[in-house]
C-alpha cells in the first residue's frame, strides 16, 4: 500500500491541511545555517492534529555541511524520532556528495536517524552517490510531464534505475499537482510504503530524542529571503565584491550562491526551477533571473501550451504602470503594443497583451 502526500515550503504560507486530502505533507524546515521557516511548524502541528504522517527537509546551501547539520537538528530536535528527516540536495546547494555525507553523517551522530536525501532523478546519476545509498532512503523528483494531475497510483518514471539506489522510497511526480483544497500548484509525492513503513524510516531503533544546544550564529545583518535579497542585488541596491559583503554580512553567501546558480544554470533548468516555485512570483523572478528571464518563461509558456505572447486581465482600480510592475514589462510597452495612447485609459475585463 502506498501513501499520496504533498511537500510544501514557505511559498505555500497560508495553505490549509484541514482542507487538503493527504496522507502525509513534507515541510521545509531550515536552510543553510541561518534561515528557520516560520511557516514549518504551523503545517507540522497541524498534521499531527489531522493523524497525518508529516516529514521535514533542511535545504542545503554551499556553506560548511556540518555547520547546517548542527543547524538542522538544533531547530528540529522536537521533530526528531517522529518525522520523516530529509537532505534537499539541489541547486546552489549542489556541493558534492562527500560534502552531503559529512551533512548526513552528522545529523545520525547527534540523533541516530538517518535522513532521506532528495534529488532530481539525473543527480542520482551525475554523481557519485555509493557512499551513502546503503543508508539513506531515495526521495527523488522525475517528472512525466508538467500537465495539472492529481494523485497518481503509479506515476511514471523512466527505464535506467537511480544510480546507486536500487528504487525510490518517494517519487514526486509533479510540481503542478491540483488534488483539491488550495488554490495553486502543489508538489505531489508517492511514498512507497505502508504508515508502520513509514514509522520505521522515522525511527528504525526507537532511537531517543537529541539534546542538542542551539548554535552560536552570529545574528542576520539584513532582514528578507535570499530570494528578496538576490533581487535587491540585481537591482544594484548592495554594489559588488567588498562593497556587497559587507552589506549582506552574514546573509552574503546564501544570497550569492544564488546568483551564482543562476547565472551558471540552463534556462531549462531553471525552468523546472520555476515550475517548483524555487523563484516565487514576478516581479522578484524576474529581476533574480535577470538577463534569463524571458527565456525561462517563454520555456514554461510552451510547456504549459501558453502561446508566446502572454494577457492580462485588467482588474477595477488597475493602471497601467502597476499592471508592468506585476507582469515585469515597460507599461509604455503595454501601450504600445495594444494600441493605447494618451490619455492611457483602459478598462476593468480588457485583454492586454505584454
Amino acid at each position: 500500500m502506498a501513501l499520496n502526500g504533498i511537500d510544501i515550503s514557505d511559498f505555500q504560507r497560508g495553505l490549509d491541511l484541514t482542507k487538503v486530502p493527504c496522507d502525509f505533507v513534507i515541510c521545509k524546515a531550515t536552510e543553510g545555517t541561518s534561515i528557520v521557516h516560520d511557516t514549518c511548524d504551523g503545517f507540522i502541528q497541524t498534521a499531527k492534529k489531522l493523524g497525518k504522517k508529516w516529514g521535514f527537509y533542511h535545504f542545503m546551501n554551499a556553506s560548511d555541511p556540518v555547520a547546517q547539520a548542527n543547524y538542522f537538528v538544533a531547530n528540529c530536535k522536537n521533530y526528531f524520532t517522529e518525522g520523516f528527516p530529509a537532505l534537499d540536495y539541489e541547486m546552489y546547494g549542489r556541493i558534492g556528495t562527500d560534502k552531503a555525507k559529512l551533512f548526513l553523517d552528522r545529523v545520525f551522530e547527534l540523533t541516530g536517524i538517518r535522513c532521506a536525501v532528495y534529488m532530481s532523478r539525473s543527480v542520482c546519476t551525475e554523481e557519485d552517490w555509493s557512499a551513502i545509498a546503503p543508508n539513506h532512503a531515495l526521495w527523488v523528483a522525475q517528472y512525466a510531464n508538467t500537465e495539472r494531475t492529481g494523485y497518481q497510483n503509479s506515476p511514471w518514471l523512466p527505464s535506467g534505475g537511480f544510480g546507486a539506489w536500487n528504487t525510490c522510497a518517494l517519487h514526486q511526480y509533479t510540481s503542478n499537482g491540483r488534488p483539491g483544497g488550495y488554490d495553486g500548484p502543489l508538489d505531489l509525492d508517492i511514498a512507497h510504503m505502508t504508515r508502520a513503513a513509514w514509522d520505521k524510516f522515522c525511527n528504525p531503533s526507537e532511537a531517543v530524542k537529541p539534546e542538542v544546544n542551539a548554535p552560536d550564529t552570529p545574528a542576520q545583518t539584513i532582514d528578507g529571503t535570499a530570494l528578496e535579497l538576490a533581487a535587491r542585488v540585481m537591482r544594484g541596491e548592495f554594489g559588488a565584491n567588498d562593497e556587497r559583503k559587507a552589506k549582506l554580512g552574514t546573509r552574503y553567501d546564501e544570497v550569492q550562491d544564488l546568483i551564482n546558480y543562476v547565472d551558471r544554470t540552463s534556462c531549462a533548468q531553471l525552468a523546472d526551477d520555476v515550475e517548483r516555485g524555487m523563484f516565487g512570483v514576478n516581479p522578484i523572478r524576474a529581476e533574480v533571473l535577470g538577463g534569463k528571464a524571458k527565456s525561462v518563461q517563454a520555456i514554461v509558456n510552451k510547456r504549459a501550451g501558453i502561446c508566446a505572447e502572454s494577457v492580462y486581465i485588467v482588474k477595477s482600480g488597475d493602471t497601467l504602470s502597476g499592471i508592468g510592475a506585476k507582469v515585469g514589462v515597460k507599461w509604455q510597452t503595454i501601450a504600445s503594443k495594444n494600441g493605447i495612447a494618451s490619455p492611457y485609459t483602459i478598462y476593468p475585463g480588457q485583454k492586454l497583451f505584454y
